[in-house]
């Protein structure tokens, strides 16, 4: 599917239109200090006058949130490293940006990731606006870009030295590679005049595990600040699907741009799941050339339980074991890779089926033993590890679905597709013995939204606070939400009654059918 690209025309025609719905409540604030702007019958007109010519003050946005998910790869892995598909899909996990904005004296700017330990504030009047912003260099909100400017980074540089100094040279290097990826967004996209705010990131992804957990930040940075520069429309029910494309599109050149400053030369595989949700099929045939992403807007939910087994990995020490394989039996190996390039067609297919259902066993059960197959396939190729198979035998033999590797392997996470009819009893039983021999599960859903926002940071549960508008999400209850299950309560896209939607959340939303 070709997404429309965004231009400079289209972007001017939303922002005259006034089509941004998140900045139509604006204009109920007081302007001057009266509602409505009116003036007081009592004033004379030399005040009248005084306070007509007065330049309105811009009234200060509200605290909003931003929210992304995390990814699997389901069908696909090491074959797509030689120009075959794979399918990775969106996982329920999310990290969750609050931004909340400062008096217009305090000319300040934080980031603050707590889950890393992580928090740094630069003066905003001190940063390079004048490189960032010098005509050879400036890049737009509709630009595409797809290089990293060798000058802006060492821009950057002197602003990263007094980053976390009491933490190790690891930790440190972490650290500065997320403030340089939030500086250069910050920088790129904001002005000398941006007001001061604050931005706080709570994530329940796993980090490091090769489910997505840096792209999914990058998302909500990219969202969250092409918001405060209001050049997004929508998300709302009536948003028509091509316009929403074109938002979400926006969204995603940005945070594959975050997503350079980490990762050097990602896929973009990441980002554009963490953006649109549901899934994508990935295919590069040309490394020259950029890959073929296409997203599977109908792509269903379905049930998944995601095991970290604790064994770090290193896709690159995966990849290169593969290679050699490869090189000593090449015909063998090479029909393997064939053979899951198939199945992740087949996935594909059987998934875009009409008469296909989620909910329904039959469809499961085909799409599982896909997933099974597919394992095989990458065992036989020598990327599994014994704590991979551990999961997988425990899954088995419980009868509870079907399981196999995500990402590189060679330790990292399982995904394990779960029947529906499973008693809960026994899935109890089988995460109590995960965590008995230190495995870290989630329960998750494979397939649902994409970037999401919370306009203004205000959630409605079905209490009785609703009928005073809601729980305001304020700074100090983010920050001090106990662990995932804690964020979730709080603030998660479903964390309503009984796990449903909550009130509040908006997602852009495109179904191909």
């Amino acid at each position: 599917m070709t997404l429309t690209p965004a231009t400079p025309d289209s972007a001017a025609s939303e922002m005259s239109n006034g089509v941004n719905g998140f900045h139509k409540e604006m204009e109920k604030l007081h302007v001057n200090g009266h509602a409505n702007g009116q003036l007081s019958s009592s004033e004379d007109e030399g005040e009248k006058r005084k306070k007509m010519n007065r330049k309105s003050s811009s009234p200060m946005m509200p605290a909003f949130m931003v929210s992304a998910p995390g990814k699997v790869i389901v069908f696909g892995e090491h074959a797509v490293v030689y120009g075959k598909a794979a399918i990775a899909a969106s996982i329920s996990l999310r990290s969750y940006l609050l931004v909340t904005h400062l008096s217009k004296s305090k000319r300040t700017v934080t980031m603050q990731f707590p889950d890393i330990d992580l928090i740094h504030t630069w003066n905003i009047d001190e940063l390079p606006w004048q490189i960032f912003q010098s005509p050879t260099k400036k890049k737009y909100y509709y630009d595409l870009v797809t290089t990293l400017d060798e000058e802006l980074l060492q821009a950057i540089q002197p602003h990263l030295v007094d980053i976390s100094p009491g933490k190790s040279e690891a930790e440190r290097k972490v650290h500065r590679n997320s403030a340089a990826s939030f500086l250069y967004l910050f920088l790129s996209l904001g002005s000398p005049k941006s007001p001061g705010c604050r931005y706080t990131l709570r994530s329940t992804i796993p980090i490091g595990a090769g489910v997505g957990s840096s792209a999914s930040i990058a998302v909500c940075l990219a969202a969250a600040m092409l918001l405060q520069i209001r050049t997004l429309s929508g998300p709302h029910p009536d948003q028509p699907p091509d316009e929403a494309r074109v938002q979400m599109e926006r969204i995603n050149r940005w945070a594959f741009v975050a997503e350079m400053c980490i990762h050097g030369n990602p896929s973009g595989v990441d980002n554009t799941v963490a953006t649109h949700g549901k899934a994508v099929v990935y295919q590069r045939t040309d490394y020259k050339k950029p890959p073929t992403v296409t997203p599977l807007w109908d792509f269903p939910e379905l049930p998944l339980l995601l095991v970290d087994t604790k064994v770090p990995k290193s896709t690159a020490i995966e990849v290169a074991k593969v290679a050699a394989l490869k090189n000593t039996h090449q015909e063998l190996v090479g029909s393997i890779l064939d053979a899951v390039d198939t199945i992740t067609r087949s996935a594909e297919s059987l998934i875009e089926e009409e008469y296909f259902d989620s909910e329904e066993p039959e469809s499961l059960r085909r799409v599982g033993e896909l997933m099974t197959i597919n394992h095989g396939l990458l065992s036989a190729l020598g990327v599994s590890h014994p704590r991979l198979e551990r999961v997988r035998e425990l899954v088995d033999h419980a009868g509870i679905g079907w399981t196999k590797l995500t990402g590189a392997g060679g330790g990292g996470c399982s995904i394990s597709l779960i029947k529906p009819d499973v008693p809960k009893e026994k899935l109890d039983k089988l995460e109590r013995q995960l965590e008995d021999e230190g495995y870290q599960k989630f329960r998750t859903t494979l397939g649902g939204d994409g970037v999401g926002v919370l306009w203004p940071a205000v959630l409605k549960n079905g209490l009785d606070e609703d009928e005073e508008g809601g729980m305001e999400i304020d700074l100090e209850k983010f920050l001090n939400a106990p662990g995932n299950d804690g964020v979730e309560k709080l603030v998660g896209v479903s964390g309503g009654l009984g796990g449903a939607e909550r009130e509040g959340w908006k997602f852009w939303r495109v179904e191909s059918q």
